[in-house]
């Protein structure tokens, strides 16, 4: 009986840590459509240290949970802005940008 009770408290406390290298972010972007939200889903989630990104198209934010020791809050953001949308502070970078389709450029949907 106490291997037992050892290997669940062995087991809980392994996984408390593990869970505490993983954070959650909210990320407001600058997408405007489903294609932004394919292109930026898809280039996070091949990235090493993101476990999951998700956009909601309609309010602009982006869902992240990553790795904390893998990748920091601030290169996730230099990502997103190296794909060509802005990342909360971190604006896009303006080259990157005009090489999206019309509808993914700022005011996109609108024109």
């Amino acid at each position: 009986m106490k291997k037992v009770m050892l290997l669940v408290v062995l087991f809980f406390v392994t996984g408390m840590v593990s869970a505490q290298k993983n954070e959650s972010a909210t990320i407001k972007t600058s997408a405007e459509c489903g294609q932004c939200k394919e292109r930026i889903e898809n280039e996070l989630n091949y990235t090493k240290g993101i476990i999951f990104a998700e956009l909601d198209v309609e309010s602009k934010n982006l869902m992240v949970k990553y790795k904390k020791d893998k990748i920091t809050l601030d290169k996730i953001k230099q990502t997103i802005s190296e794909i060509g949308y802005d990342a909360d502070e971190v604006k896009a970078i303006p080259e990157k940008q005009k090489k999206l389709p019309m509808c993914c450029q700022p005011g996109g949907m609108k024109k």
